[in-house]
């Protein structure tokens, strides 16, 4: 509710008098008591002062009122008239108590509006106006009011305080109504962009002003009732809010959640009006409970018999108890007569409801201040018996920098721009069973405190519009969980959105999240979107079926290959055994071993050791078997491809020769290793391409040029023994080996040529499972081809095991007996 002006003067303490102007009935339409307690509070602080021995000894504090029936228009008029009159600020002498004396500052207004009046106009002059009720961020800009002040904080902090509150409880999807003034659009603005900060959306924000047409209303009332936000925040004075509650219970809009201001949210006014419980459960910022001993009695305190010259006091009177003092013909005549002897106290009224007390004490702070202002300019001690003129703009400095503590305790100051430290209670209206709401204090914000813990609410049961305890919902969209991400509908705000859900790969782990992330490579949302699930690693193990069947064939051949070593042995100086070069022959079945060996070393999770092993051990064990290989196939074709009886050719293919050629070939192959380890060796490599829901552990080649020398070494020995072997098939067979050799070159050779397309289109550990069959497959093939028919000779055919068998069934050559040291 908008107060009056009240200006006051400072004079010698002969003044006793005080003035009283208010306009006539004609100009205001009715009497205002808010208006009457404001009156009244700055009545009660004046005289406290003037009464005290401590605060201005031996000065008197006089005081004007005027009602500007919350006309901008009459505030300046006013102002004006204040600020123009001129006398004596300060004399010690009795006649200046006689002179007309100078406004020293003026309390009020308390619409922010009226106050920008009102400051724009006695700025120029550098005269104190402190507010008890302004609370416009606007007014804090003291290029444009360099001398207003106010008690009340800036509704920059309320409005950041309001949406605070409004993100605590989630909603995010509110409609705002204001006043379409300065106090509403100023405070709305900086909600909006304080909302705006915390992801909040305004579904609506409309405006209004009490004297506009009541089609303008009900359009605003339609856009309530078609909105789905469930959150009203209402940025409205007093007044308005008594209109749009009355249009609002014409047609019983309930079940929306309030939340106001504290213009509106702690006047009693309002709740008595709200007769359908409309405004039940509504929540809001209040100025924080006060107290003021003996300022209630003050105020009720009205002896109309004694100021029968005021006319303020006598048309109170007449209002309160709708009673006349004076009867004329012209009066109803219903009205009873007033005797002056009414009991006020025991009044059920509206001045009678102490519940604005706090503003109250607004008006109470603000006279004090300049009180305290003129105690230090006037350097007051135990009297104030200094002459002095007392300049407007001294003043104001003084009040700015003002500093003190009333009698309750409370701390008065102003910042830079004339503002009080902000604090506010956070209030909830709680219905009783007798239907009247209790204003019940749930909260505390603060605003000199860190940002997290400015808000502070109480551990207590709230109520919340129709008398639910359930927090109510108002959102635009549901939240998306983990999983999904928003996408924004196209045309609307961004608390409206869609959840989609993420693609392969891609993960959301937190609830409302902006945008799906990709997984690291290491790791896979195929089957849980919120949480990326570490990719099983794939490497051909042991435990595995396959590895075992693999690792258990590998271990057979090398149990077979030992077996034949040891019946070679055993037999070594049969005939057989000596016919097919025993030394070339234990020298092969030792490399089959190290085959058979060597392809476990392709088992296992690969490492960067075992990766440099597999590859090189593989190629220098089949060299070596290849280069026996190759050595027994060139003593065949040399020994039976001799043209003359009695032929030297194998002096230079003699044992010397064959194990220098092994030697020679085998290191060449080593040489090969060698520079592929130091050059660029294989190493361990996580294949994450292959297959998405899995990590593929593999040995990278390195140098792809070195291993392709490697399998193009053994492949190139494989082909000349083949040839070889090719050419000598047809030599006699009795202990030819050359037949055997071309059935395992073949076998050899098939089963490499296979191997390439089949090891490049196998995936993961199949690629290493194929390469450990042909190593497998080879071997055996060259075990079981050059091995087992002498084996079943010496075993179960031992007839033929003699020197004699092998003679006979031989060519009569010389050059036989060379080769055979029968």
């Amino acid at each position: 509710m908008l107060g009056g002006i009240f200006s006051f003067y400072s004079s010698c303490k002969a003044r006793k008098e005080t003035y009283t102007n208010k306009p006539s009935q004609a100009e205001c339409n009715s009497l205002n008591f808010r208006d009457f307690q404001y009156a009244q509070s700055m009545r009660f602080a004046i005289e406290e002062i003037n009464n005290s021995t401590d605060l201005l000894p031996g000065v008197s504090l006089g005081y004007k009122m005027y009602d500007t029936c919350s006309s901008i228009a009459r505030s300046v008029r006013v102002a004006l008239a204040v600020s123009n009159a001129n006398g004596v600020a300060f004399e010690t002498s009795e006649a200046s108590c006689t002179k007309p004396a100078q406004v020293q500052a003026i309390i009020g207004e308390a619409s922010s509006s009226q106050c920008m009046a009102i400051a724009t106009v006695v700025g120029l002059f550098h005269i104190p106006q402190i507010s008890q009720f302004a609370t416009c961020a606007c007014l804090s800009d003291k290029s444009k009011y360099p001398s207003f002040l106010r008690t009340i904080p800036s509704d920059y902090y309320q409005s950041r305080a309001l949406a605070q509150l409004v993100k605590h409880f989630g909603w995010t999807w509110v409609g705002a109504i204001r006043s379409n003034n300065d106090y509403g659009n100023k405070g709305m603005a900086t909600f909006t962009e304080t909302a705006q900060q915390l992801g909040i959306c305004l579904e609506y924000s409309v405006a209004f002003f009490r004297t506009d047409p009541p089609n303008k209303i009900q359009d605003i009332i339609k856009i309530i009732k078609h909105s789905t936000s469930k959150v009203i925040v209402a940025f409205l004075s007093s007044l308005d809010m008594d209109v749009l509650i009355y249009q609002l219970s014409q047609i019983n809009l309930s079940g929306y959640q309030w939340v106001g201001t504290e213009s509106w949210i702690f006047d009693p006014n309002n709740a008595e009006k709200d007769q359908h419980h409309i405004l039940d459960g509504a929540i809001g910022l209040s100025i924080p409970k006060a107290h003021v001993r003996g300022m209630k009695e003050f105020i009720i305190d009205v002896k109309p018999l004694t100021l029968q010259s005021n006319k303020m006091i006598i048309d109170f009177w007449e209002t309160l108890f709708n009673c006349k003092f004076n009867q004329s013909n012209s009066s109803p005549e219903n009205l009873k007569q007033c005797t002056g002897q009414e009991d006020l106290a025991g009044v059920q009224h509206g001045f009678t409801d102490m519940s604005l007390m706090p503003i109250f004490n607004n008006i109470y702070k603000g006279v004090y201040a300049v009180a305290h202002a003129f105690h230090k300019i006037l350097d007051c001690n135990k009297t104030c018996n200094k002459p002095r003129m007392l300049d407007p703009f001294m003043i104001l400095q003084g009040v700015k920098n003002i500093i003190f503590k009333t009698k309750e305790g409370d701390k008065v100051y102003f910042n830079e721009d004339g503002d009080p430290p902000a604090k506010y209670e956070i209030i909830n209206w709680q219905p009783t069973e007798n239907g009247v709401v209790n204003f019940v204090t749930v909260g505390l914000y603060d605003a000199s405190l860190p940002a997290d813990k400015q808000l502070s609410l109480q551990n207590m049961t709230l109520y919340w519009a129709q008398n639910s305890t359930q927090v109510p919902v108002s959102v635009c969209s549901k939240k998306c969980s983990p999983g999904t991400c928003k996408v924004l509908q196209k045309g609307m705000p961004v608390c409206c959105y869609d959840c989609i859900r993420c693609a392969d790969g891609e993960i959301s782990n937190t609830t409302d999240s902006i945008s799906c992330v990709q997984c690291q490579p290491e790791f896979w949302s195929n089957y849980r979107r919120d949480v990326c699930v570490k990719k099983e690693a794939e490497f051909l193990s042991y435990e595995e079926m396959m590895g075992a069947l693999l690792t258990a064939a590998s271990l057979c051949g090398t149990c077979m290959t030992a077996i034949v070593a040891f019946i070679f042995f055993t037999y070594r100086k049969t005939p057989i055994v000596r016919a097919n070069n025993s030394e070339l022959s234990f020298l092969l079945l030792f490399s089959l071993t190290l085959c058979f060996l060597c392809s476990l070393t392709f088992m296992g999770q690969p490492s960067e050791w075992s990766c440099m092993l597999r590859h090189t051990a593989f190629g220098i064990t089949f060299v070596l078997c290849m280069s026996c290989v190759l050595g027994k196939t060139v003593v065949v074709l040399m020994a039976f491809r001799a043209s003359l009886p009695g032929s030297n050719v194998m002096k230079w293919f003699g044992p010397t020769q064959q194990r220098l050629s092994v030697l020679v070939f085998t290191l060449i192959q080593v040489v090969i290793c060698v520079l592929w380890l130091t050059i660029s060796p294989p190493f361990p490599f996580k294949n994450l391409k292959v297959v998405k829901d899995r990590i593929i552990l593999e040995c990278a080649l390195g140098s792809a040029v070195g291993f392709w020398a490697v399998l193009g070494y053994i492949g190139f020995l494989a082909l000349l023994c083949f040839i070889l072997a090719f050419l000598a098939r047809r030599l006699p067979d009795n202990f030819n080996e050359a037949k055997f050799i071309t059935f395992s070159m073949l076998i050899f050779c098939a089963v490499w040529l296979t191997f390439i397309p089949a090891y490049v289109s196998s995936p993961g550990k199949f690629s290493v499972a194929v390469e450990i069959f042909a190593i497998l497959a080879s071997s055996f093939g060259l075990l079981i081809c050059m091995f087992i028919p002498k084996c079943y000779i010496m075993l179960l055919r031992p007839e033929k095991n003699t020197k004699k068998y092998l003679m006979d069934k031989r060519s009569t050559t010389n050059t036989v007996k060379t080769y055979i040291p029968l």
